[in-house]
């Protein structure tokens, strides 16, 4: 039944092209979940529709950013007292240290990751660590935007065969994207944290 009800919203969301994956990233990204639904109907229309690739691409991540932002908005008034209902206390104290200390890094490696890595969990505790929005907006638009282009980019390349490429090493690709820049943030982090003690 709920397959059949997300193929029914997977066909409505591409009959409306980038208002469709607007609507569907943003709720997606929200209170509701459609798992994989957008990655899916970027392939499906950029494949149709080579020229409008990056059109999709940016439709789909900027409804990623206005969900999250709800989410996001929604734990900063208060939902530092859901989050320690719902986990281990440690647990919360120890993520929210870790936004504190690289708050656009902690929201963009898991951006990057995909399903079923329990990434709401990742914005609401942006939001209970009070990440500035401005730092919050950037790292969903950098870490969606790498991974809804990048599929809009193999379906260019691939057609349809880009489906199979991405569920067959799109868990890889995602953890390896995430990887680099946790790499590359860990090393900014470093190199600027030098230069504080040295100027």
């Amino acid at each position: 039944m709920l397959g059949d009800f997300l193929s029914h919203v997977q066909t409505w969301a591409a009959g409306l092209g980038g208002v469709g994956l607007l609507v569907i990233a943003t709720l997606d990204s929200s209170f509701l979940s459609f798992p994989q639904v957008p990655d899916l109907l970027i392939i499906v229309l950029s494949t149709a529709y080579p020229d409008r690739m990056p059109y999709y691409a940016g439709m789909t991540t900027l409804g990623s950013l206005v969900g999250c932002f709800i989410l996001y908005s929604a734990a900063r008034r208060g939902g530092e007292v859901f989050m320690r209902k719902r986990f281990k206390a440690h647990h919360v104290d120890k993520a929210l240290a870790l936004y504190q200390r690289f708050g656009l890094l902690a929201v963009i490696v898991p951006a990057l990751l995909p399903p079923p890595m329990p990434f709401k969990a990742f914005v609401l505790l942006a939001g209970v660590a009070d990440v500035s929005p401005l730092k919050f907006s950037m790292a969903i638009l950098i870490g969606r935007g790498v991974r809804y282009f990048g599929q809009g980019y193999l379906a260019v390349l691939y057609g349809e065969r880009a489906i199979d490429l991405i569920r067959a090493h799109g868990t890889e690709a995602g953890i390896a994207l995430a990887a680099f820049a946790l790499t590359a943030g860990i090393v900014y982090y470093v190199i600027r944290r030098q230069l504080q003690t040295t100027a």
